[in-house]
């Protein structure tokens, strides 16, 4: 169903407790595939998700990414000993547009040595509004041949979210072990639908729970809308 492939997502400046607290067990109650929060929730998001299945994503280097990789993995193991099981990190997006992909790559090694301790997914958000068509598709190719889990479109916070157009360009080059979260600007229950019809296997959004009770009120089948039946049915 439509909720295992939905991120909740809360990454406001001023969010309470209590918001964070109704953000998990709503999660929960809805079997989302994982909450995503600032890693200064970390701890408490634990806490509330204790005995679910739900997974905890937190960011790093949110949200410009301009972090040197030493301190971009120090931010990472610490939220991963906080209890965070995903990890979605925004890339050095000054280095893309200086083409320095020895320095990405050894950003993202660093990043996944922390593979060796810990069990967790690791998302690189890439920010697709500021790529050119060159750059996302080197970008996708790098990622894939270093191993990272999926490649994330957006922060949510440049001047767009994501695109079906992202998602083809993504798809002409990506290894197919490299997974797909689409975020950013996902508002419509038509939108989500579609981009799951192209292969997105995470939809992170704000608006989660809306979109899953957009999908149950129309009872959509596993017919689906946009052909999204194939992606909807392997998670039945």
């Amino acid at each position: 169903m439509l909720a295992s492939y939905l991120d909740s997502t809360n990454l406001k400046a001023d969010s309470r407790r209590e918001d964070i607290i109704d953000l998990c067990q709503r999660a929960a109650e809805l079997e989302m595939a994982a909450v995503c929060v600032n890693p200064v929730r970390v701890s408490l998001a634990r806490q509330v998700l204790q005995g679910s299945k739900v997974g905890l994503a937190t960011v790093v280097a949110f949200p410009l990414g301009a972090t040197p990789a030493q301190v971009k993995q120090q931010e990472a193991l610490r939220a991963l000993k906080d209890g965070a099981n995903e990890l979605d990190v925004v890339i050095n997006g000054g280095a893309v547009k200086d083409r320095d992909f020895d320095l990405l790559s050894q950003e993202i090694k660093l990043l996944l040595q922390l593979k060796e301790e810990f069990n967790y997914t690791l998302k690189i958000i890439v920010e697709t509004a500021m790529l050119t068509v060159d750059e996302l598709k080197q970008l996708t190719r790098l990622l894939g041949d270093a191993g990272v889990d999926y490649i994330k479109t957006s922060t949510g916070l440049g001047s767009r979210g994501v695109s079906m157009e992202d998602i083809r360009i993504i798809n002409e080059v990506r290894k197919p072990q490299l997974k797909i979260k689409a975020s950013g600007g996902i508002k419509t229950l038509d939108f989500a639908l579609q981009l799951i019809g192209a292969g997105v296997e995470r939809i992170g959004s704000s608006n989660a729970e809306e979109l899953l009770q957009a999908y149950r009120c129309q009872e959509v089948s596993l017919n689906g809308v946009n052909g999204s039946k194939e992606q909807l049915g392997k998670s039945e």
